[in-house]
C-alpha cells in the first residue's frame, strides 16, 4: 500500500486555507462567528497558517449538546474559528486519498453516495438474496480506539507534520476513546476505521463463502445471502474480528428472511416496493404539521420553510408514500412556496 508524504505545504498554503474557509462557512453565512471572521478574513487566516507553520495550532475545547432526532446523541462542538476551518484544510487534501481506499458499496460521507444511493443499491440485494444480516454497532463513535485510528493513518500517511495535526486532532477528546460526533474530520474517521471491516468482509468472508453482498454506511452495515447457515457463520466471525480488531461490540446483530423487509437508511425495502420507516414517517407527520404556524408567527423564515419542505419531499419521493403525501398535504405545502417572499 502506497504511503503519501509530502503534504504538508499543500495544506498550510494560503490558497487551500481560504478554500477551507469557505467550505466550512458554507450555508452559515448568517452565523455570528463566520460573519466576525469574514470581517477580517486576510490577517485570521494568515494566523492560522502561522499556527499550523510554526506548531502552535492545537484543537481547542468542545462544547457539548444533545439532540434527539433521530436518536438522543450527545454533539461535541468546537469553535469555527479555528478548528473547523483547520480540519477543512486537511481534509482537503486527504479526503481524495482515503476515498480510493473504500469499497464501492461504503455509502456514508462520500461524493455521489449517500443515503438514497444506498437504498437503490440495497433495493438490488433484497431483490436477489433470501436473508439479510443487519448490524449494527453499540455506542460507534464514542467506542472508537484513538491508538487503534492513529495506526490505520498511518498505513497511508507517512508525512509526519500532517500526523503531527491529524494526532492534534485525534487525542483532543481525552481517555483514549472516542471521535466527536460535529467534528467535520470524525466522518471520515469513523469511515477509515470501519473500512477495516469492509475490507475484511470483502477479502476474508468472500474468499471463504462465495459472493455476499454487503452494504455499509457510518456504522450500519447488512450482508445478503441466499443462505442462512453463511450469514449466522459471517456473524460469528465478524462479532470476533471487530472485538479483537477494533474493540467494537454489536448493538444489534440479526439473522432474517428479506421478505421481512430490510429496515435500512431510513427506508423499510421490500422486494417490490420501499417505505419509510415508521419513525421517519411520524417525524414528518410532527414537522409538517407544525410548519405553516411557525411560518405564520414568524418562528421561522421563508428560507428555512422552504428547506423544510425541500428536505422532506426530499425523501418521500425515493418511496412508496403517496398515501402519506396526500394525508400531510404536501402539494398544498409545495405549492406555499412559490408564494413565499
Amino acid at each position: 500500500m502506497r504511503r503519501h508524504g509530502n503534504l504538508w505545504k499543500k495544506i498550510i498554503d494560503i490558497e487551500n486555507i481560504q478554500i477551507a474557509f469557505h467550505k466550512a462557512a458554507l450555508h452559515k453565512s448568517t452565523h455570528g462567528n463566520v460573519k466576525k471572521v469574514k470581517k477580517n478574513l486576510e490577517p485570521l487566516l494568515e494566523n492560522i497558517r502561522l499556527s499550523l507553520v510554526n506548531k502552535t495550532f492545537n484543537t481547542g475545547k468542545y462544547s457539548e449538546k444533545v439532540v434527539y432526532e433521530p436518536k438522543k446523541r450527545t454533539i461535541y462542538v468546537l469553535p469555527f474559528y479555528p478548528d473547523r476551518i483547520v480540519q477543512h484544510s486537511l481534509m482537503n487534501l486527504l479526503a481524495p486519498i482515503w476515498d480510493k481506499l473504500f469499497i464501492f458499496d461504503s455509502y456514508a460521507c462520500r461524493d455521489k453516495k449517500g443515503i438514497h444511493a444506498g437504498s437503490v443499491r440495497t433495493m438490488q440485494f433484497v431483490r436477489r438474496n433470501k436473508y439479510v444480516l443487519k448490524c449494527d454497532i453499540s455506542k460507534f463513535y464514542p467506542s472508537v480506539d484513538q491508538d487503534i485510528l492513529m495506526d490505520i493513518i498511518k498505513k497511508k500517511i507517512k508525512c509526519k507534520d500532517t500526523l503531527w495535526l491529524l494526532e492534534n486532532i485525534v487525542r483532543s477528546y481525552p481517555g483514549g476513546k472516542n471521535v466527536p460526533i460535529g467534528n467535520y474530520t470524525s466522518q471520515w474517521f469513523g469511515n477509515l476505521y470501519m473500512n477495516e471491516a469492509d475490507q475484511y468482509v470483502k477479502n476474508e468472508l468472500q474468499s471463504k463463502y462465495g459472493r455476499i453482498d454487503y452494504i455499509r454506511y457510518c456504522d450500519d452495515f447488512c450482508l445478503f445471502h441466499n443462505d442462512k447457515k453463511v450469514l449466522k457463520q459471517c456473524r460469528d466471525e465478524l462479532r470476533v474480528f471487530l472485538e479483537e480488531k477494533l474493540k467494537l461490540q454489536f448493538s444489534k446483530c440479526d439473522v432474517f428472511p428479506v421478505s421481512h423487509g430490510v429496515d435500512f437508511l431510513g427506508y423499510r425495502h421490500f422486494k417490490k416496493y420501499v417505505l419509510l420507516r415508521k419513525r421517519t414517517t411520524k417525524r414528518v407527520r410532527r414537522r409538517l404539521a407544525v410548519l405553516p404556524k411557525l411560518y405564520a408567527k414568524k418562528k421561522i423564515t421563508a428560507e428555512q420553510y422552504r428547506s423544510s419542505v425541500a428536505s422532506t419531499w426530499g425523501w418521500l419521493k425515493h418511496a412508496n408514500t403517496h398515501n402519506l403525501q396526500v394525508t400531510v398535504q404536501l402539494n398544498a405545502l409545495r405549492e406555499k412556496v412559490g408564494e413565499l417572499q
